[in-house]
């Protein structure tokens, strides 16, 4: 799909929920009832949790954002996490249920109590479940509408009748539903059951500028030798949570075949997770630990990207991944499988190459492809970095939600 194509649809997808009309500007300090301006709208973030991943600093960032417009709290599901703490220590709200396993009602009824007593307007959930118990917390008292945005889908992905039956009572005239690609939408009206017309696309976004960092040859050695890299090693990174749906098995089952044919290939993985364990056994039980650099959670991602020549992602499941928007913006070239919403982000042979999920001999060889040619590298990582900035910044992406919450504020 082209470039202009994506502007045309996702402008399409607001005109409808403007109702073919221009969006309304902000409002600034109306409460949700009629009357005088008395206060600033209050939004509750539900999620999961915390820890840092790409929805969570999305939502992160978002608050940051608009604060000024909104006054903005947090509720984690299940835990805290490393980035729950810092918005604590910003001053943000941040609570935690500590869900327990299964449906549990006393979890929605403690949402329903923090959204009465914070006098709550509008709840944003972020993922299926934050919006299950956003909306069933409603039927415990809680009023406002709810904002749901699908981040991305689990694996395998298929119609589940029970969510199909409980998104037909749950979801009210006021709420909204957004999806963070094409793909993301498509999975919500086949396997949820949501009509067509009460789902939206906002493409995720981010600070472009930040990952436009340009290192000067000894700035590049400086950054590789940091991580234990020599200047002329062939840099693979993967900036990506440390999880099943990830599938970090086959990017070291592509990294085993690249060094039999490039024995100066190297494999950066960034990111903490609960796989970290069996990723560092399968490292050691390939012999591959001299090719493998497990960074953990890292702070400096831009002058990781800056220091790398190709980013690699082999997920089985995605919705629109950040860390690709980030490799983009940074002018790399990009080799990731083709799941979920990677196809809108990545056009396969413009600004990347793309391989079946878990195919880690197409993967090897569309990384050989690009390492071999650095006029290919050159030419990938420059429309990569047009095509974010023309379609990935967190200017639109702010801007539509901003859009959402005051018209939603405002029902």
């Amino acid at each position: 799909m082209s470039d202009v194509d994506l502007r045309r649809e996702r402008g399409a997808g607001m005109s409808a929920a403007w109702g073919g009309e221009d969006a309304p500007s902000a409002v600034v300090g109306r409460s949700s009832r009629s009357g005088p301006a008395t206060r600033i709208g209050t939004v509750c973030q539900v999620l999961h949790g915390l820890r840092l991943g790409g929805a969570e600093v999305l939502v992160a960032r978002l608050a940051r954002q608009l604060r000024d417009r909104f006054r903005f709290l947090f509720v984690c599901l299940d835990e805290l996490g490393t980035l729950g703490e810092e918005l604590r220590s910003e001053g943000f709200s941040v609570s935690v249920l500590e869900r327990p396993p299964g449906l549990n009602l006393r979890c929605a009824r403690k949402l329903a109590k923090i959204v009465r007593d914070e006098r709550v307007d509008l709840v944003h959930a972020h993922q299926y479940t934050p919006f299950f118990y956003s909306a069933t917390s409603r039927l415990l008292g809680s009023r406002p509408p709810v904002l749901f945005t699908e981040h991305g889908r689990a694996h395998p992905d298929y119609p589940r009748w029970k969510r199909i039956l409980a998104n037909r009572v749950l979801l009210r005239k006021r709420d909204r539903v957004v999806a963070v690609g094409e793909a993301v939408r498509q999975a919500l009206i086949n396997n949820e059951g949501i009509p067509p017309r009460r789902v939206e696309v906002i493409y995720n976004g981010i600070p472009l500028d930040r990952f436009d960092l340009r290192l000067s040859t000894s700035g590049r050695t400086a950054v590789r030798a940091e991580i234990g890299l020599e200047p002329c090693d062939l840099v693979v990174i993967q900036v990506a949570r440390l999880d099943y749906l990830k599938d970090h098995a086959t990017a070291i089952r592509t990294l085993k075949r690249l060094v039999g044919q490039k024995e100066d290939a190297r494999l950066v993985l960034v990111g903490e997770g609960p796989e970290l364990g069996p990723i560092q056994e399968m490292v050691r039980q390939r012999g591959l630990e001299p090719y493998v650099r497990l960074l953990g959670l890292r702070t400096d991602v831009p002058r990781l990207l800056a220091a790398s020549d190709i980013a690699m992602l082999s997920s089985i499941s995605e919705g629109i991944p950040l860390t690709l928007i980030e490799a983009m913006a940074a002018g790399l070239p990009v080799v990731s499988t083709c799941v979920g919403g990677v196809p809108e982000l990545v056009v396969d042979g413009q600004t990347g190459l793309l391989s079946p999920a878990g195919d880690d001999d197409s993967l090897a060889r569309n990384v050989l492809r690009v390492a071999h040619s650095s006029e290919l590298r050159t030419q990938m990582g420059r429309q990569g970095r047009e095509r974010a900035l023309s379609l990935f910044s967190d200017h639109l992406m702010h801007a539509a939600y901003l859009r959402l919450y005051s018209e939603m504020h405002c029902d």
